[in-house]
């Protein structure tokens, strides 16, 4: 790390000089602080970079969901359009924005050397691009040299993608295992995702009762309406029933399900012959 190698040339520096002008008492002080003081100064700088850069990625990406909003409203507010067509135009918009921001994460790059913690932002943002690109083999790697490893730093979302890749791969006890090891960190419903997830695959694999058992330690856990009503569904034997859709965009983003297509208002006539949605 650059930001190290420079901050001990400092401290080396100032030893240096103070043991050359006869201060040989201060000498390990005064190099001390111009250590921790140049380490610092380096960090708030490349940190406020590293910011500015963000800032913009998030400006691109708040502009284009925007977009994609605003075309999905007028979908939805026009009637006689095919709503798989819309949702099909809807995804290659997604996709090719996700792209834009893959493609930005190079910016960032000139700073890795510069912090150590910036390795694993960067990191991170590259999954999560790559992930919603559904480009899963370079996802199963960075997952595979378990750069995720602190239960205490990572997000929920990013843990829940861990699981998924772990199901679609056929590893439903490294999924297990995922869920233990990180479910325990998040306090109240942060990490419900993850409850919902492991119960789904439950579900999935045909172990209703484990979804069940489950989910009625979430309920001891937690309050949410989603968890809840999957025990209440899968209480009464009625696992077809059983659903994450209330995770909303969260759950379809794991790619294990399709979102629902897109709806037209209905329309009607009135007694003039006009039409008007209800």
């Amino acid at each position: 790390m650059v930001s190290l190698l420079i901050s001990i040339g400092i401290w080396l520096l100032i030893s240096g000089a103070c043991i050359s002008s006869g201060v040989k008492n201060g000498s390990i002080i005064y190099g001390m602080l111009g250590f921790i003081l140049s380490l610092v100064v380096i960090s708030l700088l490349t940190r406020r970079k590293f910011k500015a850069i963000n800032s913009e990625m998030q400006e691109v990406l708040g502009a284009g969901q925007k977009r994609i909003q605003h075309k999905l409203h007028q979908f939805q507010s026009k009637p006689g359009g095919n709503p798989r067509l819309i949702q099909k135009q809807l995804e290659a918009d997604q996709h090719a924005l996700f792209r834009q921001a893959l493609d930005f994460t190079q910016k960032f790059e000139a700073y890795r050397k510069w912090n150590m913690l910036m390795g694993k932002q960067i990191s991170t943002m590259r999954l999560q691009f790559l992930y919603q690109l559904k480009e899963f083999e370079e996802v199963d790697q960075i997952f595979a040299k378990n750069m995720f490893s602190s239960p205490i730093l990572s997000d929920p979302l990013l843990v829940a993608m861990k699981m998924a890749r772990q199901y679609v791969n056929k590893d439903i006890a490294g999924a297990e295992k995922t869920f233990k090891r990180y479910s325990r960190w998040y306090r109240d419903d942060r990490g419900a995702m993850l409850w919902g997830l492991m119960s789904w695959i439950y579900v999935k694999t045909g172990k209703v009762d484990d979804a069940r058992e489950l989910l009625n330690k979430a309920k001891d856990k937690m309050f949410h309406e989603t968890l809840n009503r999957n025990w209440e569904m899968l209480a009464n034997n009625r696992e077809k029933s059983f659903s994450n859709s209330g995770f909303g965009d969260q759950w379809y983003s794991l790619y294990l399900e399709n979102p629902p297509v897109p709806k037209q208002q209905r329309m009607r006539m009135n007694a003039k012959n006009a039409h008007r949605p209800f």
